[in-house]
């Protein structure tokens, strides 16, 4: 009797970029494997919020909005799996609420008067205080990939994100 091969662990690394600009909240999701190719991009249109959600969420709003309404939807749009979610906004890492894997922060600025953004992985990398776990698999990761430029796939993001925008402004306007 022959045993079925068993699947190999999902490598796939997800970066999600969430920001505020004029219109609202905006967000990029890229998955790549371990090397930084891209395998899928995901982008969001803004999420503007109305004054009944800002009177009401109060100081968790941007949370929310980050994290469950761009961030999640983004992951659940996207088909292909990942291992971990690496995000670059604190507003973010509440994603980890929603989703079955660890998040991470990599917060490329450290204000030593500010209280750390989560628990602390390694300089600069966060997860999610309610997650203690997430630490030691998140550690694991970083090991294997060994040095990797964290700001580089975000960097992609947005630069993709405003091709995006100019393209759709170029549609838009050649269909007036």
């Amino acid at each position: 009797m022959v045993a079925a091969p068993t699947p190999a662990p999902c490598s796939n690394l997800g970066f999600l970029s969430v920001f505020p600009e004029q219109n609202g909240y905006v967000g990029g999701y890229l998955v790549t494997n371990p090397w930084g190719r891209p395998l899928e991009f995901r982008l969001s249109t803004a999420v503007s919020p109305n004054k009944v959600q800002q009177i009401l969420y109060g100081d968790t709003l941007a949370g929310y909005l980050c994290g469950e309404v761009i961030g999640k939807t983004l992951i659940d749009k996207t088909a292909t799996p990942v291992h971990w979610v690496l995000v670059d906004s604190p507003m973010t890492l509440d994603l980890r609420l929603r989703v079955e894997f660890p998040v991470g922060l990599w917060h490329c600025m450290v204000d030593p008067d500010q209280p750390a953004p989560g628990i602390e992985v390694q300089p600069r990398v966060y997860c999610h205080w309610q997650f203690p776990d997430d630490a030691a698999t998140m550690c694991e990761i970083l090991d294997k990939l060994g040095t990797f430029d964290f700001s580089e796939p975000f960097g992609r993001i947005r630069e993709a994100m405003g091709e995006a925008r100019k393209l759709g402004v170029t549609i838009r306007g050649a269909a007036a």
